[in-house]
């Protein structure tokens, strides 16, 4: 019996043996390739509200001459152009209220029921999908189709719902202005509640403290000159305001008054689709 039990034994132990030595001799197999997942570079976001999403509708509307989905993308993509630039106020509401910029009474009249539809879908297309008018490219100026001013920093792409749409570009091609970023780095995120203008916007127009405005240019709508602040604008003694004072190195966007027509000569009109 206990020689039994001990080749039993015996023959378990050759067994545990040979396992072992053909595990140490087996090459185990490499582990499947697998893709790490490149990480995406961060989107730069900017909320907006409903009140934001209305004063977009507002200028497409009557900066577009109330045209179609087209005009109505091309100037949109100007808003957006200058929201994302650094250079303007960082909501649309700013940007579309700046004096001197965008249609008169751009932020009181009435727009047209028929027209809300379309306005609506392409306010959701550059807002919700990013969508941008592909002409436009980095513009973030235009004046009516068919008038001509002399300048020769006015590098046109595009006419587009009866605008011809310009970037500014010096003699050696390079942009003059902030250049906007592309929508793809853009993440838009709607917030509820009303939109308030932003501290940028209350120091370029302050209620109580006129800034000084360069003197009239004859440029075209949407044209602005950029300058810097170096002071605090204090405000009257009988004002409850002290001061407002941008964060140092901020640029501010200082408009230019639109211009007189009777002062613009007329010029040919681009093509439609722009070069």
């Amino acid at each position: 019996m206990r020689a039994e039990i001990s080749f039993g034994k015996s023959l378990i132990g050759i067994l545990f043996v040979g396992l072992a030595a053909a595990s140490c001799t087996t090459t185990s197999k490499p582990a499947a390739n697998t893709k790490t997942k490149q990480g995406q570079p961060a989107k730069v976001t900017f909320n907006y509200t409903a009140k934001d999403r209305d004063c977009l509708q507002r200028a497409m509307y009557f900066e577009s001459q109330h045209s179609d989905e087209d005009g109505y993308m091309a100037v949109g993509t100007v808003v957006m152009n200058r929201l994302t630039s650094g250079a303007y106020p960082p909501s649309i509401c700013g940007v579309v209220a700046q004096k001197r910029q965008f249609a008169p009474g751009v932020m009181t009249r009435e727009v047209k029921p028929q027209a809300k539809t379309e306005l609506a879908s392409a306010a959701d297309a550059i807002l919700v999908k990013g969508a941008r008018h592909p002409a436009v490219k980095d513009a973030m100026f235009f004046h009516t189709n068919g008038l001509k001013f002399p300048y020769d920093n006015m590098h046109y792409v595009t006419v587009a719902g009866g605008n011809a749409f310009y970037e500014k570009r010096d003699s050696n091609g390079m942009l003059q202005t902030p250049p906007p970023l592309p929508s793809y780095e853009v993440a838009m995120n709607y917030v509820p509640g009303e939109s308030m203008l932003p501290p940028q916007f209350e120091a370029l127009i302050p209620s109580a403290v006129p800034v000084p405005l360069p003197a009239p240019d004859p440029m075209a709508t949407a044209s602005t000159a950029q300058m810097r602040i170096t002071a605090p604008v204090t405000a009257p003694e009988t004002s409850p305001v002290t001061s407002v004072e941008p964060e140092p190195g901020m640029p501010i966007a200082i408009p230019i008054p639109r211009p007189a027509y009777d002062s613009v000569m007329l010029r040919e009109s681009l093509p439609a689709n722009g070069g």
